[in-house]
């Protein structure tokens, strides 16, 4: 693997420390020389590439769409306000995912 693409791998998974499950997905994806600006390419990818391939537990997808459905009512829907409860809940999820990706750069000796 090129030493540029961990570079840029470990790059993002730092990003995503803050920015959490969009760029954990596009420091996966990265590995495979994949990227997207767009949110759906990232999720299907990872999806297809990642999940069904088992690099990650089926479990993971659900937080994907979880945290994808409520960014889209966030981004797209007039008066929209995220309970407490529910911003916690994507808050620990985000957590569990950052998890699962620094556990699998880890062992590619990415982080």
């Amino acid at each position: 693997m090129d030493g540029g693409v961990k570079a840029l791998s470990k790059y993002r998974f730092e990003r995503a420390v803050e920015d959490a499950i969009f760029h954990c997905m596009r420091a996966v994806n990265t590995l495979d020389a994949f990227d997207s600006s767009k949110h759906s390419s990232i999720i299907a990818y990872f999806n297809q590439y990642h999940v069904k391939t088992g690099d990650f537990a089926k479990e993971t997808s659900k937080i994907i769409r979880n945290a994808s459905e409520m960014r889209e009512h966030a981004d797209y829907e007039d008066f929209f306000i995220a309970s407490s409860q529910d911003a916690e809940e994507q808050v620990q999820q985000a957590d569990l995912f950052l998890g699962c990706v620094k556990d699998y750069l880890k062992k590619l000796d990415i982080v």
